[in-house]
């Protein structure tokens, strides 16, 4: 891969992962450093509201939301999930005492993730083939000699534009085993 396919495509989506997880071991250690560690449970409240709300822009993709630009319906999924992850990430900290709170990290991180994905490597690469494309038939070649030319390249775009079908069932599963570790800390939680 040559280095300006990297600065363009993918630096962006691997900033947002690395300024995440950056991010949250900063604030982490901060919490710890000034032994203010109970925010981590509010933190972990709030940022699972801030992904819960995030889901506006699929009630607006549904039309059960009918008001509002669905592009701007999209920029709030993408930054209240991202700000809600740090949130959640924070909250469990580096310090994980059962298993079902791993599980949901990961699929949280894994959700983001397949988020980033969807939003940065699919949208230049369909950008990449849509010039490919205007640039062959700029030079005058015939439609089949360009679908020879971008075969491998349409292939992946085709590929890469299954990303919703592994999105959807992650997101799903962090929000289970979040569903799951939430009722477990209203049952085992010693409220006296």
């Amino acid at each position: 891969m040559n280095r300006s396919v990297f600065r363009k495509d993918i630096r962006p989506f691997v900033l947002w992962f690395v300024w995440l997880i950056a991010l949250t071991l900063t604030i982490d250690y901060l919490l710890h450093y000034t032994q203010i560690l109970w925010i981590e449970r509010y933190l972990g409240i709030f940022g699972t509201l801030l992904i819960v709300f995030s889901f506006a822009y699929s009630l607006r993709k549904k039309k059960i939301i009918t008001f509002g630009k669905p592009k701007t319906f999209l920029r709030m999924h993408e930054y209240l999930a991202w700000t809600g992850s740090l949130m959640v990430l924070v909250h469990g900290g580096i310090h994980f005492n059962s298993i079902l709170p791993w599980l949901a990290i990961i699929a949280m991180l894994v959700a983001v993730i397949s988020g980033l994905v969807g939003k940065y490597v699919l949208k230049k690469s369909m950008n990449t083939l849509s010039a490919k494309k205007e640039e062959f038939t700029g030079a005058g070649l015939t439609d089949e000699e360009i679908e020879k030319k971008i075969f491998w390249d349409s292939t992946a775009v085709k590929a890469m534009r299954k990303w919703r079908s592994i999105h959807k069932p992650i997101t799903l599963i962090f929000g289970i085993s979040a569903a799951l570790h939430i009722i477990t800390i209203f049952l085992f939680w010693r409220w006296n």
